[in-house]
């Protein structure tokens, strides 16, 4: 059975989306700065207290073609999902807790996003369902920096416990 260390953990940056309000229409920059501690300047998550466990999210652009496929969809908009960052060829799910490294950022994956009442609204009836282990992660910022569309995804799967 594959470790997480033998899954490919490399990727791509595909998306940045912002809110700069709660449930504000998302901005979709080429570039973002992350802010240690905060999240993405710009969004309104930034804005809270320092520490919080959901200061970014993430999500795989496998999975948006999964929940579509659930749908009976050829594609959903990420910004359905109201999530912060959307990578493709990174298994988000195989780093588990771990860190994921984009440019220069770094980023601890603190638990899964798990769909709510918002993504069936967006996405019709079944929707929530459908989302449900798709949905992607909630982070926290280790270490801030510019974010750029296009930038490589590395994911650094947390130590296993002997």
């Amino acid at each position: 059975m594959p470790t997480p260390q033998h899954i490919p953990q490399v990727g791509v940056l595909d998306a940045i989306l912002l809110s700069p309000a709660r449930q504000a229409p998302l901005l979709r920059p080429a570039e973002a700065t992350a802010v240690e501690g905060h999240g993405l300047q710009g969004d309104h998550r930034a804005a809270g207290r320092a520490g919080r466990k959901r200061q970014v999210t993430l999500i795989q652009a496998e999975d948006l073609a999964v929940i579509a496929a659930l749908m009976g969809q050829a594609s959903f908009d990420p910004a359905l999902f109201r999530r912060n960052l959307v990578v493709s060829g990174l298994p988000l799910a195989a780093v588990g807790k771990g860190q994921v490294q984009i440019g220069e950022v770094l980023l601890e994956l603190t638990g899964p996003c798990e769909p709510c009442h918002r993504i069936e609204a967006a996405l019709g009836p079944g929707g929530e369902a459908a989302a449900w282990g798709h949905c992607g992660f909630t982070a926290r910022v280790l270490r801030g920096g510019p974010l750029r569309v296009g930038a490589p995804a590395r994911g650094i799967p947390a130590p296993r416990a002997s």
